[in-house]
C-alpha cells in the first residue's frame, strides 16, 4: 500500500486551521479564554502535524505552499485583532503587526511587478518574529484564562512583539531592497 493515497492529509488540516480561525475569533471576543486556547492548541498541533507528514513523506502541494502560511499568518493577525478589538492589548500594536506584513506583502508585490519573480522564504528574523508572536498570544491567552502564568508576561510580550516585528520588517525591506537595486544595476 503507498503512502501517496494519503497526500491530501496536510491540506485538509491546512484547511481545518483555516476553519478554525472563527471559533478562535469567537472565542477571544466573548472571552471564553480557555475555549480560544483550546482551539489555538489544536490549530498550532496540525499546524505541526501537517508539516511534519509534508516532510517526512514528500507531500508537498502548490496549495498547500500558499495556504499554509496564508492559515498561520490570519490566526494570528486575528488573535492580534481580537485581542486588541476587546481592549486586551493596545491598538499601536496591532497597527505594527498589521503593518509589518503590509509592507511584506506590498514589497513583494512591487518587487514581482518591477523587477521579477522571487522565491520569498521567511528569513531566520521572520521566524523568530512569528515565534515570537505566537508564543507572546499563547502566554497572554494563558494568563486571561485564569492558569498559571507570569504576570509580567503582557507588558513585556507587548514590547517584545512590537521590537520584533519592526526589526523583522525593516530586515526584509533592506533585503530586498538590496536584491532589487543590484538587479536593476546589471
Amino acid at each position: 500500500m503507498t503512502t501517496q493515497r494519503w497526500r491530501w492529509i496536510p491540506n485538509a488540516l491546512t484547511l481545518l486551521r483555516i476553519l478554525l480561525i472563527v471559533p478562535f475569533a469567537m472565542a477571544l471576543l466573548e472571552a471564553e479564554y480557555r475555549i480560544a486556547l483550546a482551539v489555538f492548541m489544536v490549530a498550532a498541533i496540525s499546524d505541526g502535524v501537517d508539516g511534519f507528514l509534508a516532510r517526512q513523506f514528500g507531500w508537498h502541494s502548490r496549495f498547500g505552499a500558499i495556504a499554509d502560511p496564508l492559515a498561520d499568518k490570519a490566526l494570528l493577525i486575528t488573535a492580534y485583532l481580537m485581542l486588541t478589538v476587546t481592549g486586551v492589548l493596545p491598538d499601536w500594536l496591532f497597527m505594527v503587526v498589521l503593518g509589518r506584513d503590509l509592507v511584506i506583502v506590498g514589497g513583494a508585490l512591487m518587487y514581482h511587478y518591477f523587477i521579477g519573480s522571487y522565491d520569498m522564504q521567511p528569513s531566520l528574523m521572520g521566524k523568530f518574529n512569528t515565534l515570537v508572536q505566537i508564543l507572546v498570544v499563547l502566554a497572554v491567552v494563558i494568563l486571561l484564562a485564569g492558569l498559571p502564568m507570569v504576570s509580567w508576561v503582557m507588558p513585556v510580550g507587548i514590547y517584545l512583539v512590537a521590537v520584533c516585528a519592526i526589526a523583522s520588517g525593516l530586515h526584509y525591506v533592506i533585503v530586498w531592497a538590496g536584491r532589487a537595486w543590484r538587479l536593476k544595476q546589471d
